[in-house]
């Protein structure tokens, strides 16, 4: 991407549903197109466990992964990834080589803790 993005107002950034959540199983994914990891992530009581796949091996590893809280949309449609269904998004920005450094809470807060 480059350049700012077209101007939306606050209601708009209210529909993005952006949780804090801890990863609670990780996976390799070796039937991906690309090298990727499964992860089930924890948003809490209201929420519970959801999984998705991300490509995330330049800098993580499944065992890596596993207890480290990150940032999620949570109010996407499930949608199917190879044989693997996914049902939410983790976020993360690319590093100078454009792979995925995840975003991630500085301190521990509770599971399910939305963005605002």
């Amino acid at each position: 991407m480059s350049g700012p993005s077209e101007t939306i107002g606050f209601d708009d950034f209210l529909k993005v549903d952006v949780r804090a959540g801890t990863v609670v199983r990780a996976e390799a994914y070796p039937e991906a197109r690309k090298p990727a990891i499964k992860l089930w992530v924890d948003f809490g009581d209201e929420l519970g466990v959801r999984k998705t796949s991300a490509q995330l091996t330049d800098h993580y590893t499944p065992e890596s992964l596993l207890g480290r809280q990150v940032a999620a949309v949570v109010n996407f449609p499930a949608k199917q990834i190879g044989k693997f269904m996914s049902e939410m998004l983790v976020l993360g920005f690319p590093d100078a080589r454009g792979a995925v450094v995840l975003l991630t809470p500085d301190k521990a807060i509770p599971n399910g803790g939305r963005l605002f």
